[in-house]
């Protein structure tokens, strides 16, 4: 059995890599990095090791990248610069051009972790992680908009093939412009295999028409949650099948999900997500699912 592989969303996550916010993060220029604001690095550290704690306590083997002080605020977020298959990895290349550095990062610990790279997305192509959602061990759809261009799209599909893997593409709308972070998985996290929260307003009309055809259960998360959250309501990681983890203070979000059977575990990530854009997902780069 390969000690990596993770080409589905929710089953439950056994081996992950991570990283601590560190000083790039805590002393990052907020215009530079679109933050919504100056960061306390004490509070961040908190609100990550909370976090930690979830996903170790739900039997996730974490591995943590080092940090390397390159600068890099958001490597944080280890889940967009590269994706792992039952194969090997394929290093993306971040369309947020200061990440660019992160995936070698990723190369090093793909290297050390014995995770064979099977290869990457170069330039013209643009990929992020967070455009990708694993429908089904050989369906990928992707999100093409400004962080993940067609040309990304292209060579994401050129290296899949051989794996038997089908990609699909789904236009994002403009929504808050370039500068924002808008992925695929800002508007979708599954739960299980037949059931997704989802932000209907700025579903691709296609893509939920895919879905319902599949015989996914859609649950249309609340607008004002939304737009409180600067979308991170919907951003709830999957640590197997109906249990998640979501940030706190969205209950309408959270209630939604349990009654639909869902365990749901919640940390505070005011400082952590919502000022920087990304959620529970973001913070996660899934190596080993079950």
């Amino acid at each position: 059995m390969n000690e990596f592989g993770a080409q589905n969303m929710v089953t439950a996550l056994e081996r992950v890599m991570m990283h601590r916010p560190g000083d790039a993060m805590a002393n990052a220029d907020p215009a530079v990095w679109n933050y919504g604001g100056d960061l306390n690095g004490a509070t961040l550290a908190q609100q990550h090791a909370a976090f930690a704690q979830i996903v170790e306590a739900a039997g996730a083997k974490i591995e943590w990248l080092p940090d390397e002080h390159d600068g890099l605020a958001d490597a944080v977020f280890t889940h967009d610069p590269s994706l792992v298959t039952g194969k090997g990895a394929i290093l993306l290349n971040m369309g947020k051009p200061l990440r660019q550095g992160e995936r070698m990062a990723h190369a090093a610990y793909y290297d050390s972790a014995g995770v064979p790279v099977l290869g990457e997305v170069t330039a013209p192509g643009t990929a992020e992680a967070g455009d990708c959602l694993w429908l089904d061990e050989t369906t990928l759809a992707v999100g093409r908009g400004f962080r993940t261009n067609q040309a990304g799209i292209e060579q994401l599909s050129d290296l899949l093939e051989p794996l038997g893997v089908t990609v699909l593409a789904y236009d994002l709308p403009v929504y808050k412009g370039a500068h924002a972070c808008l992925h695929l998985m800002s508007i979708i996290s599954l739960l299980a295999d037949d059931l997704a929260l989802i932000y209907e307003p700025l579903m691709p009309a296609s893509f939920y028409q895919l879905l319902q055809a599949r015989g996914i259960e859609l649950l249309s998360a609340p607008a004002e949650e939304f737009e409180a959250s600067h979308g991170l309501n919907l951003n709830v990681l999957a640590l197997s099948p109906r249990h998640g983890v979501m940030i706190s203070g969205f209950p309408r979000t959270q209630a939604l999900m349990e009654a639909a059977g869902c365990t749901i575990e919640t940390f505070d990530g005011a400082e952590l997500c919502i000022k920087c854009e990304g959620g529970p997902t973001c913070l996660t780069r899934p190596v080993r699912r079950a």
